[in-house]
C-alpha cells in the first residue's frame, strides 16, 4: 500500500470515521457548500494601463479580506471561440464557505474602502454569484 501498513491504514480510517461523527449537520453543510463571486470589471479607459494596473493594486488589496478563501484575479484569455466573452478588462473570482461569509465581505471595511477609492476607474462591473457543492 504504498509505504503505509496495514495497521497504520486501519488507524487512520478509524480516525476519519470517529472525526466524520463530531461534525454537526450544519457544519457538514457548510463544509459541502462553496458560494463563488466572479466580478468582470469594465474600464472607463480599457486602453490604459495606468488605469489597470491600479485597478489591479486594490485587488490587491481586497484579496486581504479575511472571508475569502480563495482569490484569482484575471486578464481576458487569448481563447477564441463563438462562446467566450472577452469585452472585459479584469475578473476578479473569490470564494466563500458560505452566503454568509461573502456577506460579512460586502460589508468589510476593506471591501468598502476599495469600492470608495476604485470605482472611479470602471465604467460598470457584471457580478455572478453562484452556490453550490464543492467537488
Amino acid at each position: 500500500m504504498n509505504g503505509i501498513s496495514r495497521r497504520n491504514f486501519v488507524k487512520n480510517a478509524a480516525l476519519t470515521v470517529g472525526a466524520a461523527g463530531l461534525t454537526s449537520p450544519a457544519e457538514a453543510k457548510t463544509a459541502k457548500e462553496l458560494f463563488v463571486h466572479h466580478v468582470f470589471f469594465y474600464l472607463k479607459n480599457p486602453n490604459s494601463e495606468a488605469d489597470k494596473t491600479k485597478l489591479l493594486e486594490g485587488l490587491e488589496k481586497l484579496s486581504k479580506v479575511p472571508t475569502i478563501r480563495m482569490a484569482h484575479i484575471g486578464s481576458p484569455a487569448t481563447t477564441n471561440r463563438s462562446v467566450i466573452i472577452r469585452d472585459y478588462s479584469v475578473s476578479w473570482l473569490c470564494f466563500f464557505d458560505s452566503l454568509e461569509e461573502e456577506e460579512i465581505y460586502q460589508k468589510h471595511p476593506i471591501h468598502l474602502k476599495f469600492v470608495e477609492e476604485y470605482s472611479h476607474l470602471w465604467e460598470k462591473v457584471n457580478v455572478y454569484d453562484s452556490v453550490g457543492p464543492k467537488r
